[in-house]
């Protein structure tokens, strides 16, 4: 069995392979790649890794259990501190996570607390009076010189890593991005070092060859990151990408909330627990969460942990079937409740979802409910965690994911794909005994997938009142069983006598025959392009622009009208076959930005084209056909 490696800062690993020679750079990939099953755990708490019979590494985290400063890491051989050893061996542990912790809000707490809204706030607020007005709004502030370096610096080293590709993106690529995602994070640019770091850990993922790795995942952080880095290092102070490094809560006032629903929470970097989703009755959204170090246990065992809120005396399990009546609240600006010394809190009786605030969820279809989630003035991250509901008619199961029909006029067939696809976690199992009641009515609460074709990934689910072939819930669960917790049995579902009354209730349209205009359109092509570019590097995009292979790649999106998206895989793809030479035949133009720029245009463009087309695929015509066109 394998010794767990403690966290390491990502500047910590990056001063670490800086410090190298050049010719020990060249051996450092080699070096790490059989540290982690060779290392040894001490009684003390601390790790070991043995390189030979002279060179020992040692590594001891700090009271958090992270390897955060330079003297943590020691090696005994001669060379150390600058050797391949202590290097090799933080570039074997995972990556810590730099976000700070949540700050406790303070009793006296006041209007001239500042919270990471604001700047959000603020923007909406002058798009708002402009639009109302017809006045221009005031510009957005520029950065400051050190954040615009910093942010540049950032656009080069994620350049240079988009040019090298999974193939050649090894510790010394890593190395530079983390590099450079410290100084914007000194800079005071929390959200671009936050999208270097999903690059870094992407590439180690791939590199590995894990098997949660997914190529498109990647492939959307490099552009989440190249876009980021590249409209600060233009110096406008953007404030959907500046960001914050803290959840500062203000003052709420005295709030009552209902449960809604409870998820597990499970991250990469070894976070696990819980999130409980509240409404109030204005409809406005809170939740209180509980995650810590601790992973899939943690993740399993929290839904029945206490609430820390204001002395509660429930568990999570409770309070997502029960409410609260909160005095001097706390609230961070995307809903968070915190546990302030001055909050307090009592326990409320609970409701269904078809009384109180959860029942204008159910109201009105999904289709309009996505369509206001992309249109919102939102962040990405917002609308991709936002909770919808409907009530759908189970048609039946299809590869990984299971059809549904919405119980609405000319309602598309929607895919159900499990939240947390863990399969320790029940989202699965649960899923998968649904889908053998075909023509199973189905009150769903869940978050639309945004890179998926009319796609639903389903957090809890009820009964839909009065129908008769429904689900049968113990009453103390109070209409709902959270898919990530609760496991339905056979008890919960209906008698088999009471299919034949629903027969014919799942649809004319076989499972395997939904339609996926996301996966029928030619942008395929460009989204391979882009993900070959990610996966090799530019040397790999440069064979699509020899020979005829451009024009036949590239004919079908010009036909079905897609000419923009065409145009810029073909500038992407000569942009990668350009490498002009000086009369010595060295590389007149070294600089990777040219080609950044162009697979940065190509991937953008791609993701508008898909955001298109998921957006219509959540809509029908009368005769049973997703209205998405090519």
């Amino acid at each position: 069995m394998s010794t767990e490696l403690p966290p390491v800062a990502p500047e910590v690993l990056a001063e670490a392979v800086e410090s190298l020679t050049a010719r020990l750079r060249k051996k450092l990939d080699d070096a790490t790649a059989g540290c982690a099953a060779a290392a040894t755990g001490e009684a003390d708490g601390s790790v070991t890794f043995r390189f030979g019979e002279d060179a020992v590494v040692t590594l001891r985290p700090g009271p958090a259990g992270t390897v955060t400063e330079a003297g943590q890491a020691t090696c005994t051989c001669l060379l150390a501190p600058r050797c391949l050893h202590r290097a090799a061996a933080l570039g074997a542990a995972p990556l810590a996570d730099t976000d700070l912790p949540e700050p406790e809000p303070a009793e006296s707490a006041g209007t001239e607390q500042t919270t990471a809204a604001e700047p959000a706030e603020s923007a909406a607020s002058a798009a708002s009076a402009e639009a109302a007005s017809g006045e221009p709004a005031e510009p957005a502030p520029a950065l400051t010189a050190a954040q615009a370096g910093a942010a540049a610096a950032l656009w080069h080293a994620a350049a240079e890593a988009l040019a090298a590709g999974v193939t050649a993106g090894g510790a010394v690529v890593q190395a530079e991005l983390l590099r450079a995602a410290h100084t914007v994070r000194l800079a005071g640019l929390p959200r671009a070092e936050a999208a270097a770091l999903r690059v870094v850990r992407g590439l180690r993922a791939a590199r590995e060859r894990r098997t949660a790795h997914r190529l498109g995942d990647l492939t959307g952080s490099f552009r989440e990151l190249l876009h980021t880095a590249g409209v600060l290092a233009s110096g406008t102070a953007d404030p959907a990408l500046t960001g914050t490094a803290r959840r500062a809560y203000t003052p709420g006032g005295s709030l009552q909330v209902q449960g809604l629903c409870r998820e597990p929470v499970l991250s990469a970097t070894g976070y696990g627990g819980v999130v409980t989703h509240l409404l109030a009755p204005d409809g406005s959204r809170y939740s209180i969460s509980d995650v810590r170090p601790g992973g899939l246990a943690r993740a399993r065992g929290a839904g029945r942990a206490s609430v820390a809120l204001g002395g509660a005396t429930l568990d999570h399990a409770g309070l997502a079937r029960g409410g609260l009546r909160i005095v001097g609240a706390t609230v961070s600006p995307e809903g968070r409740l915190g546990a302030g010394r001055g909050v307090r809190a009592t326990p409320l009786p609970g409701a269904a979802w078809t009384d109180g605030p959860a029942a204008p969820l159910f109201d009105r279809p999904a289709a309009e409910a996505v369509a206001a989630l992309l249109a919102a003035p939102v962040e990405a991250a917002e609308a991709e965690t936002a909770l919808i509901g409907c009530d759908v008619t189970v048609v039946g199961a299809a590869g990984d994911h299971l059809l549904v029909r919405e119980a609405v006029p000319y309602a598309p067939l929607l895919r159900l794909l499990p939240a947390h696809p863990h399969p320790e976690l029940p989202h699965t199992e649960n899923l998968r005994r649904i889908a053998s009641y075909p023509g199973l009515r189905l009150r769903v609460l869940g978050r639309p997938d945004l890179d998926r074709a009319a796609t639903l990934r389903p957090v809890a689910v009820g009964p839909v009142p009065g129908a008769q072939y429904t689900l049968r819930l113990p009453g103390e669960w109070l209409g709902r069983a959270d898919l990530g917790y609760d496991r339905l049995q056979g008890e919960h579902f209906p008698p088999p006598d009471a299919a034949a009354a629903a027969a014919g209730e799942a649809g004319p349209v076989p499972a395997a025959d939904a339609p996926d205009p996301l996966a029928d359109a030619p942008l395929w092509r460009v989204r391979r392009l882009l993900e070959t570019g990610v996966a090799g590097g530019r040397r790999a995009v440069a064979e699509a622009a020899r020979g005829t292979a451009a024009q036949a790649a590239y004919g079908p999106l010009r036909r079905a009208g897609l000419t923009a998206a065409a145009d810029l895989a073909t500038a992407l793809a000569a942009e990668a076959d350009r490498r002009p030479r000086d009369a010595f035949g060295r590389l007149a133009d070294p600089s990777p930005d040219g080609y950044a720029w162009a697979w940065l245009a190509a991937a953008t463009h791609l993701a508008a084209a898909e955001r298109s087309l998921v957006a219509a695929s959540w809509t029908a015509t009368p005769n049973g056909a997703t209205s998405a066109a090519p």
